[in-house]
């Protein structure tokens, strides 16, 4: 069984713009990045601050997404009762008061858990975005409106961390306490500006039809998109992060800039990759971008282990980023066919985050066990590996987009 996404696409001559409510959530997106890289450089030694050692802190980190990943299935249950936007102005304002309570935690145990508590706000407004996107994209431009959103919060992510660096040498303290007003800034945005009628049900309809997990199951793009999701988070959410800084400091140089530089020009490809897929994808489908953006990105990562020098570090990062931003904004947008604007995807999309989180939780831990027992090329060979068999489901699974199955004859599944 397929879920296809029933409403037509926009004429071409009314399809190029961006909705202002679109625009608000990408503004909110900007704020919560830039907000959450405040406090990236200073949470390990925060935590250390306590007296623990390095896998006491980083059990902090691991918190946040281990609550994200099991408090998932209820966001998605309260995004099909309560509405998209109730539950987004919600998560904002419990990871808010959370990172304002963890700049106060008196002893490791309290900063524990006001950061695991971050974690169920956190899932709240992440799905809660997605499915606003969902419902406020025009068909036509999904995949530019998923590389705008993806874009404001790549933009956050890097600038973050230079200026939480910069706070932090006034006080470890002090980035959580201006995190924390900078997502009560962000759930402001969206409480003032996103409040057209575009987003309340029809008239005679309280809440809109869920589309529940077993429901998208039967559509060959969500399961396939189950694969690719769990890849990514592996690979570039969490091997990426968690690995190639010790990668970059041990076998290339050791040197700390030769690690941000690494992740600096993935960032740079990864928003070339946005860029290329958010406008063409639109065009000629989904999974063109899908499968190639996974088979690049696969290829270049298993071939990171075998980078022993500055330029070829810089290569393969810059190639694995296109991959990656070439991926993700097809696939969000071929998620938000399955869904459609006339359903409630709450659950569906919350399960495919799960797949997302679940990878990178897994994935560090995989890897450090290779580097520890093998090598560092045998990790990144294996997270290469599991990027590439991504792509196997996406090239039996429907193309989603109307506009391509109508050019190219794609039917069924």
């Amino acid at each position: 069984m397929t879920v296809p996404d029933q409403t037509p696409p926009t004429p071409h001559g009314a399809r190029d713009r961006i909705p202002g409510e679109v625009w608000v959530l990408v503004a909110a997106a900007f704020v919560i990045a830039i907000g959450f890289g405040l406090i990236t450089p200073v949470l390990p030694s925060f935590a250390q601050g306590f007296g623990v050692g390095a896998l006491a802190s980083s059990v902090v980190v691991s918190a946040f997404a281990f609550f994200r990943l099991v408090f998932a299935p209820a966001g998605g249950r309260l995004i099909a009762r309560l509405g998209e936007r109730p539950v987004y102005l919600a998560g904002l304002v419990i990871v808010a008061l959370s990172t304002g309570a963890t700049a106060f935690a008196q002893n490791y145990w309290q900063l524990l858990v006001f950061r695991g508590l971050g974690g169920i706000g956190s899932t709240m407004f992440t799905v809660s975005a997605v499915a606003l996107l969902v419902r406020l994209a025009p068909p036509g431009i999904r995949a530019r409106v998923s590389s705008a959103y993806a874009t404001a919060f790549l933009l956050g992510g890097v600038g973050g961390p230079v200026v939480g660096g910069l706070l932090g040498g006034l006080g470890l303290r002090v980035p959580f306490l201006v995190y924390a007003v900078a997502l009560l800034l962000a759930a402001g945005i969206v409480a003032v500006f996103l409040q057209r009628a575009s987003l309340r049900p029809a008239p005679g309809s309280p809440t809109l039809p869920a589309l529940t997990v077993r429901e998208a199951w039967g559509d060959s793009a969500y399961r396939a998109a189950f694969g690719s999701g769990f890849a990514n988070g592996w690979a570039n959410f969490g091997v990426r992060n968690a690995i190639l800084p010790l990668f970059a400091t041990a076998v290339v140089g050791r040197e700390p800039w030769v690690a941000g530089m690494a992740l600096a020009v993935f960032a740079a490809g990864n928003a070339a990759g946005l860029v290329l897929a958010g406008r063409q994808s639109d065009r000629v489908g989904r999974r063109p971008f899908i499968i190639a953006g996974l088979v690049v990105s696969g290829i270049a990562t298993a071939v990171t282990g075998f980078a022993h020098d500055l330029p070829m570090l810089v290569v393969v990062s810059v190639v694995a980023g296109i991959g990656a931003g070439a991926l993700n904004p097809a696939q969000q947008a071929s998620l938000a066919d399955v869904v459609g604007r006339e359903r409630n995807g709450g659950p569906a999309l919350a399960a495919f985050q799960m797949s997302s989180d679940l990878g990178s939780i897994i994935g560090p831990i995989v890897a450090g066990l290779l580097v520890d027992r093998g090598s560092y090329a045998l990790a990144f060979g294996v997270t290469g590996a599991i990027t590439l068999l991504a792509a196997v489901p996406w090239l039996r699974a429907r193309e989603t987009h109307v506009v391509s199955r109508a050019v190219r004859g794609v039917r069924g599944r």
